[in-house]
């Protein structure tokens, strides 16, 4: 399907909703195709290779004062004229609407980065070829992971006369090595397959998996932490879902502050979709930004749609999503600046010491090397969210925990239980360094990455072990 072909669909679905539904009628459209692939591996073996090619239109309408949303795939015209009517069906049924933000008006979208065309046409021996690397680099420990390249068209239309199209790709690759029960991971997220190294990968799984063997059972308490980059990815995914979203604080239920001091000024976050290769626009045909959350501290902003927008008496930053009525804006390409000068310390002085052999690299054992005694985590997940207004979450480590001792990662420890308020430990002192490396992490959800140094923070609460 071409980018005219796309628009075109768009734009008759438009025009199919006008002629049932009247001039008054107001609507949008978002006809998307996306190629997605996976090549899948466990026990050391590729076992499944799949893709799919799928166009999907959605489709929402406001008429009579009320708002509906409707999708399909079927892209016929009998197909798009069955949308449309039971959209407009829906719409006669649906509730009052008061807070309806009109159409975006006709405005020029971004010019977003080139794709790359080898990765929205790869070959699954390409994506093989990667897995393969990765097996052999682990030294014949079992390994499981997978490797992926998405790629997607999208073309937006709305009966204020709005049009755009764009095209996004993106690599990905997420693989474990294990050792006696003991797992090690590694996972990047890339505009390009070819920067993804499954051998560097397979390694660090390999290593980390080595150095994890025989934890010890540490008691609960709070620790001085160093996170790496995939532990600092929950991190953002939460303060963006919770704390920077429009919806929520009008409803008061986020933490953010703009204009204030909320976090330590080595924090600066910014989303940035078009830095990658990303749609230039989102749901509502709004272009797509750079907007600085948090700089060097200070909460600057949360992300708006333009309903959210329209209550903050604001404008649109591009976070609309499908559903968006339901959850609200969300950033979804979310970066944590890191050290500008190599790894540093908070009071501005590049940290030394000791490197922490094999389980990291010299970034983060640049952190390492300035504590006295805390934790190195690898991995942050099952995290939920206890109360959404401070964001105190509760979650386990997985992936490698290791007691860290004058500096030194002296021995694995067992995985272990949290309960913390994620804007209180990247809060005023609270962050003692940042790497100088920023590595971006994938999200369940192609065309969705968190990138992030590691993080060396003060205090983190365990409660208990994995158990409890």
């Amino acid at each position: 399907m071409s980018a005219r072909s796309e628009l075109e669909l768009a734009g008759q679905v438009v025009e199919l909703v006008r002629r049932a539904g009247g001039p008054a009628v107001q609507a949008e459209v978002v006809v998307t195709r996306a190629d997605l692939a996976l090549t899948r591996f466990a026990n050391s073996a590729v076992h499944q290779n799949v893709s799919e090619s799928t166009v999907g239109v959605r489709l929402r309408v406001h008429a009579d004062g009320r708002t509906v949303a409707g999708s399909g795939s079927i892209v016929t015209s009998d197909g798009l004229q069955a949308l449309v009517e039971r959209t407009l069906a829906a719409a006669r049924l649906g509730p009052l609407d008061p807070g309806w933000p009109g159409l975006a008006p006709p405005t020029p979208a971004p010019v977003a980065p080139p794709v790359d065309e080898a990765t929205a046409y790869a070959e699954p021996d390409q994506r093989a070829d990667r897995v393969g690397a990765f097996v052999a680099a682990a030294g014949g420990l079992t390994t499981a992971g997978y490797c992926r390249t998405a790629h997607r068209s999208s073309a937006f239309a709305n009966s204020a006369g709005h049009s755009a199209y764009g095209r996004s790709a993106e690599a990905a690759m997420d693989g474990i090595a294990r050792r006696d029960g003991a797992d090690g991971v590694a996972r990047r997220s890339a505009d390009r397959l070819s920067d993804l190294d499954g051998a560097q990968l397979g390694a660090h799984a390999a290593a980390k998996a080595q150095a994890a063997a025989d934890p010890v059972e540490l008691p609960p308490g709070r620790y001085e932490v160093v996170f790496e980059p995939a532990a600092v990815a929950d991190l953002l995914q939460n303060l963006c879902w919770y704390g920077f979203n429009g919806k929520r604080y009008a409803e008061r239920q986020s933490f953010a502050e703009p204009g204030a001091a909320q976090f330590d000024r080595l924090v600066t976050l910014v989303d940035d979709p078009l830095g990658a290769s990303g749609l230039p626009f989102d749901a509502e045909g709004t272009g797509r930004r750079a907007v600085t959350f948090v700089d060097e501290g200070t909460t600057l902003a949360v992300a708006h749609d333009r309903r959210t927008a329209a209550e903050a008496g604001a404008e649109s930053t591009g976070h609309a999503i499908a559903g968006g009525a339901a959850w609200g804006p969300m950033a979804r390409n979310v970066r944590l600046a890191a050290a500008a000068a190599g790894p540093m310390s908070a009071t501005g002085r590049n940290t030394t010491g000791s490197a922490a052999g094999a389980v990291v690299d010299a970034d983060t054992a640049a952190l390492v090397a300035g504590v006295r005694r805390g934790l190195l985590v690898t991995d942050l997940w099952y995290t939920r969210v206890l109360d959404p207004k401070s964001l105190v979450v509760t979650g386990l480590t997985r992936n490698g925990v290791w007691l860290i001792e004058d500096g030194t990662v002296v021995r694995a420890v067992r995985d272990l239980r949290f309960t913390e308020s994620y804007p209180r430990a990247l809060g005023p002192g609270a962050v003692l360094g940042l790497g100088s490396e920023t590595v971006r992490q994938p999200d369940r959800v192609d065309g969705a990455w968190w990138a992030a140094p590691s993080v060396r923070l003060a205090s983190w609460h365990f409660t208990g072990g994995a158990s409890g």
